[in-house]
């Protein structure tokens, strides 16, 4: 099993570690360091100051938000940085969610499926670049047939460094994940235990795909007080990102049994109870998609992790001792 480091989006700001955690986990043998977006930090600029000063670890966006660039504008930006890289782009791309699709984005969200499996279409033909460009799709048509009448079908005058770039897809649904098996090079979960993967179980991983899955790791002889900031984070998701009757998060976590769990979160977040929702979240979730205790706990907990289908284990931390210490444990 991987390692990758999961840098994430930024809060108010940058994280004062930005580089030197990225050459870190580049030092100790990590394949790959990835960014995020939300609707604050941008995804690529934080992700080409790291590729600008590493020069071995894999480069991932995790995730590039579909709504905020056009199929163009993901393409050109992922040419650009495979060639600046040595071709270490992986391009994780994800749809995010109505609120902020069409609250920040201000694009609709309805039919994320269909729009995704355009968006990688085009975004590979591009890529390939055997011709000029048209799509006759409902959400990407090129050239756009509702305007002037005067636009061209262009081929990309940069010549990809590579023309396969390595595509993960971000997705929490059964027919989301069914289709990133379909359409990309990987899967890029939010919530995974690796004692229930049996909520996959009508879903086919070919071989060679990829599972990169973020996973919290706390070392700390307090095992309680660590899953409480794991609790606290999962409050957030399950409570505060996603409407009252449209949240992504807590159905996933509804599917992995804890659905009665999930409205109650819901319900105590919405109300502006947030320590009472974090402390309703289950011990036992956050537990299974976590990794926290002292090292030989996280050690024995590993097992589960490398017995399961996920490929790379993205880690989230700041913390120097961390990052060598996973590597020392999967070596």
């Amino acid at each position: 099993m991987k390692l990758g480091l999961m840098v994430g989006y930024w809060s108010s700001g940058p994280p004062p570690r930005l580089i030197e955690m990225a050459k870190i986990a580049e030092d100790a043998g990590y394949d790959s360091v990835w960014t995020a977006e939300a609707y604050g930090s941008d995804v690529v600029s934080p992700l080409c100051w790291i590729g600008a000063n590493t020069s071995r670890v894999k480069l991932g966006t995790g995730l590039m938000q579909i709504s905020a660039r056009t199929p163009a504008s993901a393409a050109m930006t992922a040419a650009t940085i495979d060639h600046l890289s040595g071709g270490r782009l992986i391009l994780g791309l994800g749809v995010s969610g109505p609120q902020v699709v069409e609250g920040w984005y201000g694009q609709p969200f309805p039919k994320p499926l269909a729009r995704t499996r355009e968006y990688v279409e085009i975004i590979r033909t591009m890529l390939r670049r055997t011709e000029p460009v048209t799509y006759a799709g409902e959400h990407y048509p090129l050239p756009y047939p509702h305007g002037t009448g005067l636009g061209k079908a262009l081929k990309m005058t940069v010549h990809p460094l590579r023309s396969e770039i390595p595509i993960y897809l971000g997705a929490e649904g059964p027919k989301n994940v069914k289709m990133a098996t379909e359409i990309a090079d990987g899967w890029l979960p939010i919530f995974y235990s690796p004692y229930r993967h049996e909520m996959y179980e009508g879903v086919t991983f070919p071989d060679g795909f990829e599972i990169a899955c973020p996973v919290t790791v706390i070392v700390s002889d307090d095992v309680e007080a660590a899953l409480g900031f794991v609790k606290l984070s999962l409050s957030f998701y399950i409570g505060g990102m996603g409407a009252k009757d449209r949240n992504f998060h807590l159905d996933v976590v509804g599917r992995m049994g804890f659905a009665d769990d999930a409205r109650k979160i819901q319900d105590l977040f919405m109300s502006g109870k947030r320590d009472e929702a974090a402390a309703a979240v289950p011990d036992a979730l956050a537990d299974e998609i976590s990794l926290c205790g002292p090292k030989e706990r996280i050690r024995d907990r590993l097992a589960a992790w490398e017995e399961s289908p996920v490929t790379t284990l993205l880690t989230g931390t700041q913390d120097e001792a961390t990052v060598r210490m996973l590597a020392e444990l999967t070596s």
